[in-house]
């Protein structure tokens, strides 16, 4: 469209539709990260589903990391320290037995447990221990 005016005839251009820079509530960017956690998910593909650059939605995800953006609890990434240790002796196997430790064997590891431990973080370890074999 042309508009004239007291300096000549310039010209003027409407746009329709997103132009640039858009607001992200934090619920919003907390749960696209959430999303990104998931296991198996790619964030190239999380960021093209919501319209994203892939950096962009890594930058959200180093500030969670940080915790500049908090994630919901439920959502966000749970990593189990494991350590796979050599087997142990036959004695040293007693020795252990007898405090009331549970031996589990998974895929040829061996995983103790203490009795404290509770059942959601055995089943948590076991599924870690699983996988990482």
């Amino acid at each position: 469209m042309e508009v004239r005016g007291s300096n000549g005839v310039s010209r003027i251009e409407v746009l329709d539709g997103p132009t640039g820079r858009r607001r992200w509530p934090d619920d919003l960017k907390a749960r696209i990260v959430a999303e990104s956690f998931q296991p198996g998910a790619r964030v190239c593909d999380v960021a093209a589903k919501y319209g994203l650059i892939a950096r962009h939605l890594s930058g959200w995800r180093a500030q969670a990391r940080k915790g500049e953006l908090v994630v919901p609890i439920d959502a966000a990434p749970a990593f189990v320290p494991l350590v796979i240790e050599p087997s142990i002796s036959d004695t040293a196997a007693a020795a252990v037995g007898g405090t009331g430790v549970i031996r589990v064997e998974i895929c040829g590891a061996v995983l103790h447990v203490a009795p404290d431990c509770s059942p959601e973080r055995v089943a948590a370890l076991a599924a870690a221990l699983r996988k990482a074999l």
